[in-house]
């Protein structure tokens, strides 16, 4: 039996692409809130449906990937083109039945094509307007393009990442567009919350540079109060606590984390190095700090006589312990399929296609999934809801506006 959804009856309109907003919004989506996607019929709908390399059928009118069904399940699709004033005019009334209108456009354009909330308060005053864009709404780049890459440069990341000798280093997948997007989900269930408590609605702006600078967290606490700057660490260690890093075993890597005393005991127990407890380079976490490249060389001499699997069998569950896996190998764990994170997400083209599932469960189970409705599939239904007649729908579709 599917599980009661915490989100059902809540209604989102969202002229969103790609990946930032369409990730946030699916979060909502997979908890059981209405999701309609604004697809401009124009210019082939999300820009990601047609992202390869792989798409899903031959239909140029209704295009599809699998990229783009990566962030858009559960979700519906009306065709409305916010450029003109007629599909505007259409905004008004769908958003009217809504609870939140959510855009992730450039920062200059909500204002424009009427997505705030001084545009839409007249046809519902609680309306909860929310706004993801690269660099804001109110300064001197509102009207810039931007990307999740950029903010990762911008925001001191590359500085960050990889080894301490290597060039910069971006992470290996655009963590600024899904932080982001969880942020911007979060932002519109409280803005939806205390609408429904004070009876308004509000805009809500989230964007990739601010969120990017939020996630320095206590380095840049660090650097703010005591000009401290955290440097890239051999082996992708903790900047304060040793030994947590990557160390070397027979035939791979392991991660391992001693982020208290009780872990270094059983780090060094568990290794059959007991005299690292007494030795005084290493008896207490600044010891073993200052003495980080002697704690690296001990730990490769003591992980690599034996093999990864070895390891995992002695030391998991006990010590914070983790294997270093290839994609592949990730995605194919038997942990993964055990605790049920590949989901089924049949698509006419792709029967068997599969994603993974949403992180939350309710109840204990997974959330159910479908995939993303066909380009406009829903738009005479969406309109419908509206109050649109048929014969209204028709025309609008003959203007060139659906």
């Amino acid at each position: 039996m599917a599980p009661s959804l915490p989100l059902q009856g809540l209604r989102i309109l969202s002229a969103e692409q790609y990946g930032a907003g369409p990730y946030g919004s699916m979060q909502l989506a997979d908890l059981g809130a209405e999701v309609i996607k604004i697809e401009n019929p124009h210019e082939g709908g999300d820009v990601s449906r047609q992202t390869g390399p792989f798409f899903l059928g031959q239909d140029r009118a209704r295009p599809d990937s699998q990229f783009f069904q990566t962030f858009n399940r559960n979700k519906r699709s009306l065709t409305l083109d916010l450029k003109t004033e007629q599909g505007r005019q259409v905004l008004r009334r769908v958003a009217a039945t809504c609870d939140a209108v959510m855009n992730n456009l450039r920062g200059d354009l909500p204002e424009r094509l009427g997505l705030t909330h001084a545009a839409l308060k007249d046809v519902r005053p609680q309306l909860v307007c929310v706004h993801l864009s690269a660099y804001g709404r109110q300064n001197e780049r509102a009207g810039w393009p931007g990307y999740d890459y950029l903010m990762q440069a911008e925001a001191g990341y590359l500085h960050l990442t990889g080894e301490p000798d290597g060039p910069p280093a971006r992470m290996g997948l655009s963590m600024v567009d899904f932080m982001t997007g969880m942020t911007t989900a979060m932002a519109l269930l409280a803005g939806v919350l205390g609408a429904q408590r004070s009876g308004r609605g509000c805009d809500l702006d989230v964007s990739l540079f601010d969120v990017a600078l939020a996630q320095l967290s206590y380095p840049a606490t660090w650097f703010l109060n005591a000009g401290h700057v955290v440097q890239r660490m051999p082996r992708s260690a903790h900047p304060s606590a040793v030994p947590c890093e990557l160390v070397r075993c027979a035939d791979g890597w392991l991660f391992v984390m001693c982020m208290t005393p009780k872990f270094w005991q059983a780090l060094a127990r568990g290794v059959g190095r007991e005299q690292w407890l007494q030795d005084p380079r290493f008896a207490t976490p600044a010891s073993r700090r200052e003495h980080r490249s002697a704690m690296t060389a001990a730990l490769d001499e003591a992980f690599g006589a034996q093999s990864v699997e070895h390891w995992m069998l002695r030391l998991a569950g006990q010590l914070p312990v983790a294997p270093v896996l290839s994609l592949p190998q990730a995605l194919t764990s038997p942990f993964v399929e055990r605790v049920g994170m590949v989901q089924p997400l049949p698509h006419p083209d792709l029967p068997g296609q599969r994603v993974l599932a949403s992180p939350v469960r309710v109840d204990g189970e997974r959330l159910p999934g479908r995939a993303c409705s066909a380009l406009g599939a829903d738009t005479d239904d969406v309109l419908a809801s509206a109050g649109y007649s048929a014969q209204e729908i028709s025309a609008l579709r003959a203007s060139g506006v659906l």
